[in-house]
């Protein structure tokens, strides 16, 4: 079972977060493979974009070429995050919709989501690890 990545957990990765990096270097030795979500490449890109960050631009696109993104170019991810919104509506514990089609994202390639937000723990049979707070 391979991970996708939360956006919280690439910006640790582009902040040279020891510990993240050495859990992604770990899982690749255990020939895991690790996706970034089209959403978290948005949610990253255009917040370096905004602040010109010309290095962690550069750290970026090497860590986005040696990972495969994510689209969401099949139905079966805005369906499942859908009912993931729904659920969630029912419950009175809505998540922001990029959160929402992230986690759909995992659940649909049956990838393990890293991240430090808590609040994904809502959404059932969604598994998390935090390879930032080592609390996976």
């Amino acid at each position: 079972m391979g991970y996708l990545m939360d956006t919280n957990a690439v910006s640790a990765v582009l902040k040279q977060n020891r510990t993240v990096l050495g859990r992604a270097e770990e899982a690749e030795r255990d020939q895991k493979e690790i996706f970034v979500s089209a959403i978290t490449y948005y949610e990253i890109r255009r917040g370096l974009l905004a602040v010109n960050a010309a290095r962690k631009t550069k750290i970026f696109e090497a860590f986005c070429e040696d990972h495969e993104i994510l689209e969401i170019d099949r139905r079966i991810i805005p369906d499942r995050a859908a009912a993931i919104y729904a659920e969630l509506k029912q419950q009175g514990e809505i998540l922001e919709d990029s959160d929402i089609l992230i986690a759909a994202s995992a659940l649909v390639h049956d990838l393990i989501l890293v991240t430090d937000d808590r609040h994904f723990r809502r959404i059932p049979g969604l598994m998390i690890e935090n390879w930032v707070r080592q609390t996976g």
